[in-house]
């Protein structure tokens, strides 16, 4: 397996509710990320999330541009998060099928790391 490593900014807006959502229906976030590193791109997503009093989960979807270690290309993420008493549990990994130029056939885990306020990743993958 091969490394990426660096760091990435994240805007994240929300998106309007439906007039008609139940209270307590899941929230909607646009996401759109700047990648610094071993990949140097930009990411783009939807984020569909339920939090409350420290507790949640959210689901994403994100499609990710750029040069991974030299290699240009694009590829898709599917994030799955569950946030329980100040702790989290993520799962985000590589959509199978997803690479697009250098990075076709890619695959693996993108593993993510916030310290002080700042993003940190270790995109770990492999390439045919």
């Amino acid at each position: 397996m091969s490394h990426a490593v660096g760091t990435f900014e994240v805007q994240m807006t929300p998106v309007a509710a439906e007039a008609d959502s139940p209270a307590g229906a899941p929230g909607r976030m646009r996401l759109s990320k700047t990648f610094h590193g071993d990949l140097e791109g930009e990411g783009a997503g939807e984020m569909l999330g339920l939090l409350t009093s420290g507790f949640g989960a959210y689901v994403a979807m994100e499609r990710v541009s750029g040069i991974l270690n030299g290699r240009r290309g694009a590829f898709a993420l599917v994030h799955r998060g569950v946030m329980e008493a100040g702790s989290q549990d993520l799962l985000i990994t590589i959509v199978p099928g997803s690479g697009e130029g250098d990075l076709a056939g890619i695959a693996g885990v993108f593993h993510l790391k916030i310290e002080g306020g700042v993003h940190r990743y270790d995109l770990e993958y492999k390439l045919p």
